[in-house]
């Protein structure tokens, strides 16, 4: 008889600048200093659990997509086998194992961040430092693993549609006396994120005036002609 399929507990949260999906990036890695922190909770705050991983530079989070609408509030079927990538313009389908969309039979994501350091005398402690990761503030984390180079490094591998559509950057107009609520490190991730384009790809009204939670502040924003305009920076 086989056992019985365990069930599956979060092990940690993800504590990050974004306190909503709106603007997170949309691939880990690719704004390297954006900061966060993973904090255990209290069954698996233990420091032997992390003994060895100072060695790595990079692990692998595994987590949930908590954010997402249940199914039955979005009038989708128990699963949608083709979507609509964002590379792609949100306009042709294309298979969901082929992609890294949200929306999945199993809302569980995967992400590579670059471990800045482990805190072993903080009160929620330990708690891991990274950098790059494309998590929501409180996202469920379910496990985690080191990065190993033989093994998960591919520097040639193909990337199917993804080799064909590189993402254009945005340019990123930020006035000074708005650039001075952040701290140079925070500043410089912030800009990286805006010049991804955090609007939804359907989006394109150079009228319209966007709003992105980030840190404690809502960032007010324009898009024309390729350029990024931060209008105003509000305290939430």
């Amino acid at each position: 008889m086989e056992n019985p399929r365990p069930d599956m507990t979060p092990i940690a949260h993800f504590r990050s600048a974004f306190p909503t999906k709106f603007g997170i990036p949309r691939q880990s890695g690719i704004v390297g200093e954006l900061h966060g922190r993973i904090v255990f909770v209290p069954e698996f705050r233990n420091m032997d659990a992390l003994r060895g991983l100072e060695g790595f530079d990079y692990l692998w989070i595994i987590w949930q997509f908590s954010a997402n609408r249940p199914r039955e509030e979005r009038g989708a079927a128990s699963w949608q086998p083709t979507v609509r990538p964002p590379l792609l313009g949100g306009n042709t389908p294309m298979g969901v194992f082929a992609t890294r969309s949200p929306y999945r039979p199993n809302p569980i994501g995967l992400s590579s961040a670059r471990i800045g350091r482990i805190e072993l005398s903080a009160t929620e402690g330990p708690v891991i430092h990274v950098f790059g990761a494309d998590l929501m503030d409180g996202t469920p984390i379910y496990d985690i693993k080191p990065y190993v180079t033989y093994a998960d490094c591919h520097p040639n591998a193909r990337s199917g549609f993804v080799d064909e559509h590189p993402w254009q950057e945005l340019d990123v107009e930020f006035p000074e006396h708005l650039r001075s609520r952040f701290t140079t490190d925070s500043l410089k991730a912030l800009i990286q994120v805006l010049a991804l384009d955090p609007r939804p790809q359907y989006q394109d009204d150079p009228g319209k005036v966007y709003g992105m939670p980030y840190e404690n502040y809502d960032i007010h924003f324009r898009v024309e002609a390729g350029i990024l305009t931060v209008t105003d920076v509000v305290k939430l």
